[in-house]
């Protein structure tokens, strides 16, 4: 705390500085207001961890409509709040939140409770979240710190340890609580985020306009990029893997479901495969996948699309390639369940991002659905 000023001048630039920044820049967004209504800024927060803001209001606008409140969404299927959440992936999120509104319309009436102890114990509440939701719908007295409240905190510190976990996290959070307003706390914690949203980015960051200029430590050394110190990132994984897309002579897809326990992407619906394996060729890994996965025997026929994409630890280059069933009847082994969908048929169910992928190729096949599924599904 030293090297960037005393506490006692940080907070009052904080409060003298900041906070009237703050009111003056915050941006418009459906989850602020005077008078916050718990539920929504829960579903908010949960719904912006690690996911950008613009990407989270279409979706928090139309979960809002579709699960108005606790009850509601305690009320609904599994699979269509996991409809809903499609494609803002985390997909844990959406089952953390469906259990923990199952407990509160059952035991609390689909009211929140308003105290941090029992914040703490709900599903998907770990410190951040007990924080800002304690701190946006009840008032309490908790900072939040998350990656951009790192980065500006550590700047305007001069912090030299690493952020992003361990002593780093926890000397940050020290620093977020000393520098609370009391009373303020919402309202300092979102301060602290727009700041590091609009001003204190990354890269490039805007400190002539930044309202803690005058006091911060990294811009008085002339390099705001050199903090914080971050830890170097681990090589991400990447996987080749296989899916199928099956046809029958009606010229439906089939589509399996994933095991509702364990993995991110659990109960989610995928074209069926799995990982490549050495020596294999994608028609053979596609094969074997489906008699593990399904106990069916395929023919394995034209690629339609490769997708690639990036999950937060590993990264996929995922080929699906047509496929017709030849012997075996579906069973069950490696999934939860199995259907058969016509091109139109997909909205029914909830899908990862590369599964969306897959859906979109086949609805843009040249010459049109019916075609193409009876020169290669039907004989």
């Amino acid at each position: 705390m030293k090297r960037g000023g005393t506490t006692a001048d940080l907070k009052a630039a904080v409060a003298g500085r900041l906070l009237p920044w703050f009111a003056a820049h915050a941006r418009k967004m459906p989850w602020r207001g005077k008078r916050r209504k718990p539920y929504r800024v829960w579903v908010s927060e949960i719904m912006l961890q690690q996911t950008r803001v613009e990407t989270v209001v279409p979706y928090y606008k139309r979960f809002l409509e579709r699960f108005p409140d606790a009850r509601a969404l305690a009320a609904a299927d599994l699979q269509d709040v996991l409809k809903a959440w499609e494609g803002l992936g985390y997909y844990a999120r959406a089952r953390q939140m469906h259990k923990a509104a199952g407990v509160l319309a059952e035991r609390y009436g689909g009211e929140l409770p308003g105290d941090a102890e029992s914040l703490r114990k709900w599903p998907g509440f770990g410190a951040y979240t007990t924080a800002a939701v304690g701190s946006l719908a009840f008032g309490l007295d908790l900072a939040t710190v998350d990656g951009n409240v790192e980065r500006v905190l550590a700047r305007l510190t001069g912090y030299a340890g690493e952020t992003g976990g361990g002593a780093g996290r926890s000397a940050m959070q020290a620093v977020a609580d000393a520098l609370l307003v009391r009373g303020r706390a919402g309202e300092c914690n979102e301060a602290w985020m727009e700041l590091g949203a609009l001003v204190c980015t990354p890269r490039g960051p805007k400190c002539g306009e930044c309202p803690l200029e005058g006091i911060c430590r990294a811009r008085k050394e002339g390099r705001p990029e050199a903090y914080p110190k971050r830890r170097k990132k681990m090589t991400v994984p990447h996987k080749v893997v296989g899916a199928a897309v099956i046809l029958d002579k009606a010229g439906r897809v089939m589509i399996a479901q994933r095991k509702p326990e364990g993995g991110m992407l659990a109960g989610l619906w995928e074209f069926p495969g799995g990982k490549l394996q050495e020596g294999e060729s994608m028609e053979e890994c596609i094969a074997r996948e489906l008699r593990e996965e399904m106990g069916v025997e395929l023919e394995v026929g034209r690629h339609l699309t490769t997708v690639h994409h990036a999950y937060t630890h590993f990264t996929i280059e995922l080929h699906a390639h047509f496929a017709r069933i030849v012997s075996g009847e579906v069973r069950h082994i490696d999934c939860a369940g199995h259907a058969w969908v016509e091109k139109d048929g997909f909205d029914a169910y909830p899908f990862s991002k590369a599964d969306l992928e897959i859906i979109r190729a086949i609805r843009g096949l040249e010459g049109g659905w019916p075609k193409y599924a009876e020169e290669f599904g039907a004989e």
